[in-house]
């Protein structure tokens, strides 16, 4: 678990420029880069550190709504930063993986419409440091959420909760799939909760209680 910033797979992007002068100019217009980090800060969406290959310059802390992978894709077509991420982070400690199996997915978007695409890695955080408040819902089932990277058929990237998307797949998934009508989970599952049942009194192999021992 890393904390605040963690190494990304390479992948490669195009950058939209006006993001690189503050939006005051460069709409318009890209440059080649590679992703190389991403940053979890709480509360912000996610950032991205990017090795501009043009410039040999590291550009830090761009929003996902930065970056394209493809230049034929007019403004007007662009999702808003709050459609491909609809979460912020929720902690400053953060983990990222690839989930075996998931490749071709679309998400339901804010604009009532599913966006195809392909799955690339998974950022997820947790609440690390326990000498510091926990005031996010990391560790908090029934709120937590992960961001699942897609490279999208529209030319942007996105990261989305699992709640938001529908994965398919040519060998395991079938070809008309159900609607899922699952309910959000509200638990927070333990098993340490029943109170008579304790072993703190015996330092015997596998913990057995006089009655199982004398059970055959």
């Amino acid at each position: 678990m890393a904390y605040l910033v963690h190494p990304l797979p390479p992948v490669q992007v195009l950058v939209r420029k006006e993001y690189l002068y503050d939006h005051e100019k460069g709409h318009g217009e890209y440059t080649p880069g590679i992703w190389i980090s991403i940053k979890s800060i709480q509360y912000k969406a996610l950032y991205f550190e990017t090795l501009l290959t043009e410039y040999g310059a590291l550009y830090d802390k761009l929003p996902i709504s930065a970056f394209v992978w493809k230049t034929d894709v007019h403004s007007k077509d662009l999702l808003p930063l709050d459609t491909l991420q609809i979460w912020d982070c929720f902690d400053y400690s953060l983990t990222v993986t690839q989930k075996p199996l998931l490749s071709m997915c679309e998400f339901f978007g804010k604009d009532k419409k599913m966006h195809q695409g392909n799955y690339l890695f998974t950022v997820d955080n947790c609440h690390q440091d326990l000498s510091v408040l926990d005031t996010n819902f990391s560790e908090h089932d029934p709120e937590h959420k992960s961001f699942n990277v897609i490279k999208l058929d529209n030319g942007q990237f996105a990261a989305q909760p699992n709640n938001r998307i529908v994965w398919r797949d040519s060998s395991l998934t079938v070809p008309n799939l159900k609607q899922p009508d699952f309910k959000v989970c509200t638990q927070n599952y333990c098993v340490e909760t029943k109170p008579k049942w304790s072993v703190g009194d015996t330092d015997e192999w596998q913990y057995k209680t006089e009655k199982e021992k004398e059970t055959p």
